[in-house]
């Protein structure tokens, strides 16, 4: 639109954020406004490590990271001339081996709780309780570090801290009935945490310390880094894979390589499954510790659960009862969600409703995916069973249900196997050269819902209210965003994370790059959602729009979906519903235009 500033990514970082509270609460998005020119010079002059190269289009999302690397060096990802964070985890594990397994029982042993918390099929406390037990007097001890720095680099959402929080006094709670203790350690600089974890473990006489791995690459490195650090302090720091039913690395094409599809990706992951089913066994409750365990830690049994830092509280008091009430925290209630889904008619309906956004077919679940309070091979397992024991097959709702966990693993496959997609870079990465937009208003628009598309813009409330999103209005916003107001996809995968109570890393960039056509999907770039057409299908009588955008309750009939188109200006002036942002026939062509040019498909 004429008037509108409009800039490539290549003349600009993003300033620093300011967040406003607005009425209802909500963390105002990023302020486009505050973009900064910045000049070549400033990003030669930086001082960058391996992975920070200087690239021409540097674009920075957040804290603590540096400008987009380059194509060639994550070609070098590609092919294995840099290696993946995950095999410096596993080389520093088998460098260390020998030393590691000569490190004798302690006092105490500890399991280390990141994103993993329950006590149930938990493989890497299992495996701290049996080392526990192998000798009289010893001590399981738990713990959990908070770093503020590491919420603000991963942007962790007030909502997600909040139920983290309160799902760790769920945990101390249960552990307490054990006799086992909960320490939740604070680490003011994330530089600091593995120093933290080996000063704990010293503190507590320990010289065995297990925790789940995670497969971003900070962790993956940390981890690394932990691994070789403890070892050369006597302490055996033990990492498992525990958050994927199939570990990454197990599955690979016939030519050895890694599925960047999901549906071969898919068919390789049932027949592993079927092929191990022990994979999918439960892992018992860790054993309680003696009582002598209580006075020995009645430091950390008097512990409290700390406040979530201040840029991190939730607004109100209201937004957090409304929020606990919504999103109960903790293991049980997770499990309590788990059995009610599997008994619902929902679930076998799934494959027919999953997508209608108005009624409640899904399992909402996801939350306690990202926190780790449910396993996902706990969920595989039983709605497996539920299915009379087929993974696939059977209930055709059920099937459908298990392939759409599957995703998650699937994602995080993909974060381990293309490292660079943690590092603000496309899976395709031919796709940096798209020319984005970067307008503030629209921007705004979008995050408020007042883009004059009513699926958008209920969705997008939705979002603002419940701190969650249905997949499909994911979806059809995401598109809306990278195709429609061609503003840069990262944008929005920024802001789902800092408002989505369910954020998590790996399935939110993956959901990203398939609408974007940036990631890892065989679909070109030429799909693009219409979205009055994906109102109409999957809103058919508006219900859903009708609940989240109250200016337009009184619409009847197809108006719902393009009330400017139908009502005209006039009565939607009235209804006070804004003018649509952009026409999507327009843009649309405006999109292919762009993609073509950026991915050099416009010469003849």
């Amino acid at each position: 639109m004429p008037g509108r500033r409009q800039t490539r990514v290549s003349s600009f970082l993003l300033g620093k954020r300011e967040r406003e509270q607005t009425p209802d609460g909500i963390n105002k998005a990023i302020k486009l406004s505050t973009l900064v020119p910045l000049k070549q010079e400033t990003i030669a002059a930086s001082p960058l490590n391996a992975d920070q190269k200087a690239d021409p289009k540097p674009f920075v999302l957040r804290k603590y990271y540096p400008p987009e690397m380059s194509n060639e060096r994550a070609q070098l990802y590609n092919s294995n001339v840099i290696p993946r964070p995950i095999e410096v985890l596993e080389a520093a594990l088998k460098d260390t081996s020998a030393l590691r397994n000569k490190v004798p029982v302690g006092d105490s042993v500890i399991h280390w709780f990141r994103g993993d918390l329950r006590l149930r099929d938990n493989k890497a406390l299992s495996w701290a309780d049996e080392k526990a037990r192998s000798k009289d007097g010893t001590n399981l001890v738990a713990a959990f570090f908070i770093s503020p720095e590491d919420m603000d680099a991963h942007v962790r959402s007030p909502a997600r801290v909040d139920f983290v929080l309160r799902s760790l006094q769920v945990l101390k709670d249960d552990l307490k009935a054990l006799n086992i203790p909960l320490h939740v350690g604070w680490v003011d600089k994330r530089k600091d945490m593995c120093a933290a974890v080996i000063k704990f473990a010293q503190d507590c006489r320990a010289n065995h310390i297990s925790a789940n791995i995670e497969y971003e690459v900070d962790e993956l490195r940390k981890d690394a880094k932990l691994v070789k650090e403890a070892a050369s302090c006597g302490i055996n720091y033990n990492v498992l894979h525990d958050y994927c039913a199939v570990p990454p690395g197990k599955l690979s094409t016939g030519q050895g390589k890694q599925y960047s599809v999901y549906t071969p990706w898919y068919k390789s992951w049932l027949k592993y499954l079927d092929m191990n089913r022990e994979l999918l066994d439960e892992l018992p409750i860790p054993s309680p510790n003696t009582s002598v365990a209580c006075s020995k830690y009645e430091h950390l049994f008097q512990e409290t659960i700390p406040e979530a830092p201040d840029f991190k509280k939730l607004p109100d008091k209201e937004t957090a009862v409304r929020l606990q009430d919504m999103w109960p925290a903790g293991e049980a209630k997770a499990m309590d969600r788990l059995e009610a889904w599997l008994n619902a008619k929902a679930l076998t309906d799934y494959h027919e409703n999953r997508n209608i956004p108005s009624i409640d077919g899904t399992s909402k679940l996801s939350v306690h995916f990202a926190v780790g309070t449910l396993s996902v091979r706990t969920a595989v397992r039983l709605a497996m069973q539920r299915n009379g024991n087929k993974l696939s097959g059977g209930n055709k709702g059920i099937s459908c249900w298990i392939s759409e966990v599957a995703w998650r693993d699937f994602y995080k496959h993909v974060l381990v196997n293309w490292p660079y997609v943690c590092m603000n870079k496309p899976f395709k990465p031919e796709y940096t050269n798209i020319e984005w937009d970067y307008d503030p208003e629209l921007f705004d628009r979008w995050c408020k819902g007042m883009t004059g598309c009513p699926i958008v813009d209920a969705a997008m409330r939705q979002l603002a209210t419940d701190k969650w999103m249905h997949n499909r209005c994911r979806m059809i916003v995401g598109s809306y965003l990278a195709k429609d107001l061609l503003l840069d996809w990262r944008l929005g995968e920024k802001f789902f994370m800092e408002h989505l109570i369910d954020g998590d890393f790996a399935s939110n960039n993956g959901g990203w790059g398939f609408v974007s056509s940036a990631g890892v999907d065989p679909q070109p770039y030429f799909r693009i959602f219409n979205p009055d057409l994906q109102s109409k299908k999957f809103d058919p009588s508006g219900d859903f729009i009708r609940k989240w955008v109250p200016e337009l309750r009184s619409v009847v009939g197809n108006a719902i979906h393009d009330p400017w188109s139908k009502l005209g200006a006039k009565a939607c002036t009235k209804l006070g519903y804004p003018k649509p942002a952009v026409v999507h026939g327009p843009a649309r062509e405006k999109a292919l235009a762009r993609y073509k040019a950026g991915l050099g498909r416009d010469k003849p």
